[in-house]
């Protein structure tokens, strides 16, 4: 599937930045600059999981769309097969959206899954998360070590959640302060 075309970007400045870049044509194909062949969703899936660095832009308008073709992989994932998200987390992240804690929400999230991710690594003992095949093989140990690191994840879960909750609340005190409105008992 991966057939060569025309090189449109240099490999030299890619390499410099540490960033692949990607480009999406109108016909909807995916083109690596690095390799200078097409991708497939699938293929952009794989470098994600490798870790490594990548940018998407729009061919014609050089705008990033990064996040679009994330988003379009989470949506293929979560279609097919085991999804990660249940009808009510979704329903629930649907619910923040145009509201006051749309980004005190996303960057919990975002911190909540940095640290899962920090896990899976001290857990493995490397630099990069484990395979899903040596995963499997950690969740499997139950061990009183694998026991302690759930918790210490879920204690930093919770201590974000509680900090994400003080600043809101110190925010909003700050607000009705603005607006001298004292908050009622």
């Amino acid at each position: 599937m991966n057939a060569k075309s025309p090189k449109n970007s240099s490999k030299v400045t890619q390499a410099a930045a540490g960033q692949r870049v990607i480009k999406k044509y109108p016909n909807r194909r995916l083109y690596d600059t690095l390799t200078s062949t097409y991708v497939t969703l699938a293929e952009v899936k794989r470098l994600v999981v490798e870790a490594k660095q990548l940018r998407v832009v729009d061919a014609k308008t050089q705008e990033d769309i990064t996040r679009s073709i994330l988003l379009q992989i989470i949506l293929e994932e979560e279609t097919g097969g085991v999804p990660m998200f249940s009808e009510s987390a979704l329903l629930n992240i649907i619910r923040f959206y145009g509201q006051l804690m749309q980004g005190f929400m996303g960057e919990h999230l975002e911190k909540n899954i940095q640290s899962f991710m920090d896990l899976q690594i001290e857990m493995a003992g490397k630099q990069s998360p484990p395979t899903p095949e040596v995963w499997k093989k950690i969740v499997a140990m139950n061990s009183p070590v694998m026991q302690s690191l759930v918790q210490t994840y879920a204690e930093t879960s919770r201590e974000a959640f509680q900090k994400m909750h003080d600043q809101m609340d110190q925010q909003t005190k700050q607000i009705l302060d603005a607006m001298r409105i004292k908050p009622s008992a």
